[in-house]
């Protein structure tokens, strides 16, 4: 599975089978998320993989009483760690180029899960206090970002909608040009559009001989 099939192919699952990961799968996702860029190399991260049963049903409660993610085997809690976000760029470094490195680390998790059969969900809803209280994290400068539910998929959605490339892309400064004044590319995003659906319904007839 190439990273462009790996982007189409991720879905948010709320679904799991009753299946644990493995130590090896987990060390997988991790590994993946050890290579996330980060501003200055900072690597400003921190993650708490969550499998035991009752802080897992502890923090689907904290995030909106989302009691799905308790089904997921694995929640992983992505923390952001303040003081080395902040200690070589300052305030932009803690309340930028840090939420940027924690973003693109939960994106390398949910790809390389989903290259590995596995569905994932980003959940950014909860109570940041009261997930401070679970992970034991007040007296330190760390921050709850996000947490990721990870598992195998009982039950994978389609494909949700997107904007046109054409809606939010622009040539040189914003909004001065659109893209279908650019020929060559028009036709280029044109071919790509019919690729893709072609993809999903590919994708879709997998899945039904699955079922």
């Amino acid at each position: 599975m190439d990273v462009l099939e790996a982007l189409l192919r991720r879905r948010s699952v709320r679904r799991f089978k009753d299946k644990e990961l493995t130590k090896e799968e987990i060390a997988e996702l991790l590994k993946a998320a050890r290579w996330t860029p980060s501003a200055g190399n900072r690597q400003p991260w921190e993650i708490v993989v969550v499998r035991d049963r009752e802080l897992r049903e502890e923090l689907a409660d904290i995030a909106l009483e989302q009691r799905w993610m308790a089904s997921a085997p694995v929640i992983f809690v992505v923390l952001l760690n303040e003081e080395m976000a902040e200690s070589k760029y300052g305030k932009r470094g803690l309340e930028l180029y840090g939420i940027q490195a924690t973003g693109a680390l939960i994106e390398n998790i949910l790809l390389r899960a989903t290259e590995m059969g596995l569905g994932t969900c980003w959940v950014g809803s909860f109570d940041e206090d009261r997930v401070e209280d679970v992970m034991r994290t007040h007296e330190e400068k760390v921050k709850p970002v996000a947490m990721v539910a990870v598992g195998y998929p009982k039950e994978i959605p389609g494909p949700p909608p997107r904007k046109e490339i054409n809606s939010f892309s622009y040539i040189d400064r914003y909004k001065e040009k659109s893209l279908r004044d650019w020929k060559g590319l028009v036709k280029y995003i044109k071919k790509a559009k019919l690729e893709t659906k072609r993809f999903f319904n590919s994708f879709q007839s997998e899945e039904n001989c699955k079922e």
